[in-house]
């Protein structure tokens, strides 16, 4: 079983960066692929972005693509998500979300393929 922790999230003004971390305490992190998920008010939950086990697979929305970065460090239990030009539709609860994984290179982008989530935090971009 894994657990999840986000941080990082915050208030930032329109075309500012933030720095989202995903910290998992639990066994074989290495073991799942991960995704940043986001759901703002009266909306359903998206996928912002997704990587594989070993991240060497990544695969960005069309929300986030050129400005949204995800990268992990498996050594450090940790998945992050780089977001740059902020827009004030970006503002949202930022979920981070693990699966298991058989293979190294999958990444895995709807919200039913994955069984763990974080409480989440909030992003809220400003003008």
């Amino acid at each position: 079983q894994v657990q999840l922790v986000e941080s990082g999230g915050g208030l930032v003004q329109v075309g500012g960066s933030l720095t989202l971390s995903c910290a998992a305490s639990g066994r074989a992190f290495s073991y799942y692929a991960m995704a940043w998920f986001r759901q703002a008010p009266e909306k359903e939950r998206e996928v912002v972005s997704a990587i594989s086990r070993d991240g060497g697979t990544t695969k960005h929305a069309d929300l986030a693509k050129g400005r949204f970065t995800i990268s992990r460090d498996n050594a450090k239990n940790t998945v992050y998500l780089q977001m740059d030009s902020l827009r004030l539709e970006d503002t949202a609860v930022y979920y981070c979300a693990a699966t298991r994984s058989v293979a190294t290179y999958f990444y895995y982008v709807a919200s039913n393929q994955y069984d763990y989530w974080g409480r989440g935090t909030q992003v809220t971009v400003s003008s």
